[in-house]
């Protein structure tokens, strides 16, 4: 099986090289395919986002790129879009409108009131508890619930191609807020995994917390992951690179896992579609 990712941060958002640089490292990588999915433009003011002044310019340097290196590599663009009940943009919307080859829908900012007050994942171990402390009362059941129940709304209202990290909300738990095996931690996996045993999506295998030593395990996680292979769930890999370098970072270790737990095929976008490939 060829190399390929579908979930690529460029300089147009958080990534640090240009999309060029991407292309050219990908293809020295000697990879089938690469995606790239810079994180939405958003109305709310997050540096991470990209701008939503320079979204013009990324839809047409992606097919720009993928014009100029077709004979030598695949290039797929989407968005990767975050969702927040109330105030996100329709997927089928940024589908349509961006001319997308697919959507990734992921959740970094979890919606604690009504007030537009958020927990946000990603970044610093101590935002993440101050989150709990101040948006949950310390409640780190209803914020992890929280959480999910925001990434299954996103599953049925939404209907992404691709669930990204599905359970990032795990990254800076590290064991200090709760237990990954108490039973209603487990409850709201297979409550996720519910919802996507129901639709369309194909839940993302991926690597960037192994890589970056921010988890000791993939998103998701082996329990995840088993469960959907039991479901027949469809998954695919993507290394959620924010530099050429992290393009294919823990690729074959990620292979072997899912070989391991039973996968015999992953899925990749070609010819317009998804489609399953054998590992």
């Amino acid at each position: 099986m060829d190399y390929f990712s579908f979930h690529t941060h460029s300089s147009f958002c958080d990534g640090k090289m240009s999309a060029e640089d991407y292309v050219l490292r990908a293809i020295q990588l000697g990879m089938h395919s690469l995606g790239f999915s810079s994180h939405a433009p958003m109305n709310l003011d997050y540096v991470w986002a990209m701008k939503r002044s320079n979204l013009e310019s990324y839809l047409h340097e992606i097919s720009r790129l993928k014009e100029k290196y077709k004979s030598k590599i695949n290039i797929y663009r989407s968005l990767e879009i975050d969702y927040i009940p109330g105030i996100s943009k329709s997927f089928h919307d940024w589908k349509t409108d961006c001319q997308l080859d697919y959507t990734i829908g992921s959740v970094h900012l979890v919606k604690a009131d009504s007030n537009s007050n958020f927990w946000f994942l990603d970044g610093p171990a101590t935002k993440y508890s101050k989150g709990i402390l101040e948006l949950f009362d310390g409640d780190v059941k209803k914020a992890v619930s929280s959480y999910y129940h925001q990434v299954i709304d996103m599953i049925n209202i939404e209907k992404p191609d691709v669930i990204g990290h599905v359970d990032k909300v795990k990254m800076n738990n590290k064991g200090q807020f709760f237990s990954e095996n108490e039973v209603w931690y487990v409850d709201l996996l297979n409550e996720t995994l519910g919802a996507i045993e129901k639709s369309d999506s194909i839940v993302e295998v991926n690597t960037r917390g192994l890589y970056k030593k921010k988890s000791n395990d993939l998103f998701p996680d082996s329990y995840f992951l088993e469960e959907c292979f039991r479901r027949n769930i469809s998954v695919t890999i993507s290394s959620d690179a924010h530099h050429p370098d992290e393009i294919i970072s823990e690729f074959d270790f990620t292979r072997e896992k899912l070989k391991g737990i039973g996968f015999e095929k992953v899925s990749v976008f070609e010819d317009e579609v998804w489609q399953e490939v054998k590992i």
